[in-house]
Order: structure tokens, then C-alpha cells, then sequence
């Protein structure tokens, strides 16, 4: 079985400040906001609506930072999926967070270097690229 989702690496900025947006999972992880493509939904138009779902974070679609791809093991049925997921850049234009309990603990802002030091705790090994993506088109290296 095949399943393609979309997210984003959000970002705003505070008093010229860069913030990333990370997510704690159900499991305790770290990780960016995504989720699947709905029927008759552009991979663009799927971005934004789980950013907003997951997060109550209203954003701009910028470009595109990466696909990665991985296969997990359905919960329920036990199938072995294969999964695509599309990562863009997002500029926030709100700010409040709605945490979408039901699939999420938590949702915070963080600096930059938080963020990849959170990232490299307790994240998925699949983001990294996505993040040091992300920080480099601020010009941060890590």
C-alpha cells in the first residue's frame, strides 16, 4: 500500500528573531507537521491544511525542501506501507497554536539551533535533511 503526505518546516519571525515550529508526537518524538493527502487535494493545498490542523498555524506556502520516503508497518491492518511525504517551506502568518490533541502532545516554537538540537534528541533521523534544509536557506549551518 502506498500513502503520500505533505508538511512543512514552519517558521515565523519575533522582534527579528527566527522561529521554528516542532511538534511532540504521540510517541514523545520530535517532528515537523504533515499528514495525508486527501482526494482531489494538490500536494500544496494538503501542506497547509494539516499545518493548520496539526497546529492552528495559518502559513504561506514558500518552496520545497525535500521528499523523503520510508515504510512503516500499518497499526491496524499490519500491511507494510510505503510512504512518500512532501516537505515546503511555510511562513506562519498567525501565531496562536491550536494542539490538535488527538494526534499530538504538543506544539512549541523554538530558536533555530532549539530546534536542530531537539531535532537531533529526539527526532526522526528522516527530518534531519528537512530541517538542515530549512536552516540553510536562513544561512545557518549545522
Amino acid at each position: 500500500m502506498k500513502e503520500v503526505s505533505a508538511g512543512g518546516v514552519v517558521y515565523r519571525f519575533h522582534d527579528e528573531e527566527l522561529l521554528l515550529l516542532l511538534i511532540e508526537d504521540r510517541y514523545g518524538k520530535v517532528t515537523l507537521a504533515k499528514g495525508k493527502q486527501e482526494l482531489g487535494e494538490t500536494i500544496e493545498e494538503a501542506a497547509l491544511r494539516e499545518v493548520l490542523e496539526e497546529t492552528g498555524i495559518r502559513g504561506v506556502l514558500g518552496e520545497k525542501l525535500d521528499t523523503i520516503y520510508y515504510d512503516y508497518q500499518h497499526a491496524v491492518t499490519g500491511e507494510v506501507v510505503n510512504k512518500e511525504v512532501h516537505y515546503f517551506l511555510v511562513e506562519a502568518y498567525t501565531t496562536e497554536i491550536t494542539v490538535q490533541v488527538e494526534e499530538i502532545n504538543d506544539v512549541h516554537w523554538y530558536t533555530p539551533l532549539e530546534a536542530w538540537a531537539l531535532q537531533q534528541e529526539r527526532g526522526y533521523r528522516n527530518n534531519d535533511d528537512v530541517l538542515r534544509k530549512a536552516l540553510q536557506h536562513f544561512g545557518i549551518e549545522v
